[in-house]
């Protein structure tokens, strides 16, 4: 059986590729930061696959937290084939660039760009060892052409930044049977 680890699978696009995964016959892990709440409504929605799922709470805008989830997803249903990187941290209010906090600034570099890289670096080495994997990232509509987005500068930075990563790791990775492909919704 197939293992995907999601971020952010609790709500909006990452429950409903978890709800797709579990009836495709996955195993899958499921990455939450604090809605306990969720966490315990999808716990009874989903109790016919409590066998196929794991909730791992914590924050991918830090590593420490990202190696242990990583190490419990994987202890508990072996390596993980997919990746779904669907967290995103977004600040809905709008701003200017120079109005950003340092403090925000960083948790969209590190929830949409550097969270990818240290989970890439954990899970592609067996991915490797099986000559299999999957990974998918999201970015924004139009994020491939690298717009500028007025008022949304660290999100689209982290995300454009995150395109060429995800090419880079779709050429980077060929030759061991893992793809890399990003989803650019609206």
């Amino acid at each position: 059986m197939r293992h995907a680890f999601v971020t952010a699978g609790s709500k909006g696009l990452g429950k409903k590729v978890c709800e797709h995964l579990l009836r495709d016959g996955f195993h899958v892990s499921v990455n939450y930061r604090t809605d306990a709440e969720a966490v315990e409504q999808l716990k009874r929605e989903w109790a016919p696959y409590r066998d196929q799922l794991l909730f791992v709470q914590g924050d991918i805008t830090k590593k420490a937290h990202i190696v242990r989830m990583v190490a419990e997803a994987s202890q508990t249903f072996g390596t993980i084939d997919t990746l779904i990187n669907n967290a995103g941290p977004y600040i809905f209010e709008r701003k200017k660039l120079v109005d950003y906090t340092d403090d925000e600034w960083y948790d969209m570099v590190e929830g949409n760009l550097s969270a990818v890289f240290h989970l890439v670096k954990l899970i592609i080495p067996k991915m490797r060892e099986r000559k299999f994997g999957r990974i998918i990232t999201y970015g924004f509509q139009g994020a491939n052409s690298a717009p500028g987005w007025m008022n949304r500068s660290g999100f689209s930075a982290a995300k454009v930044g995150l395109v060429s990563l995800t090419k880079t790791l779709a050429y980077e990775e060929a030759e061991y049977g893992i793809t890399a492909n990003m989803i650019n919704p609206g």
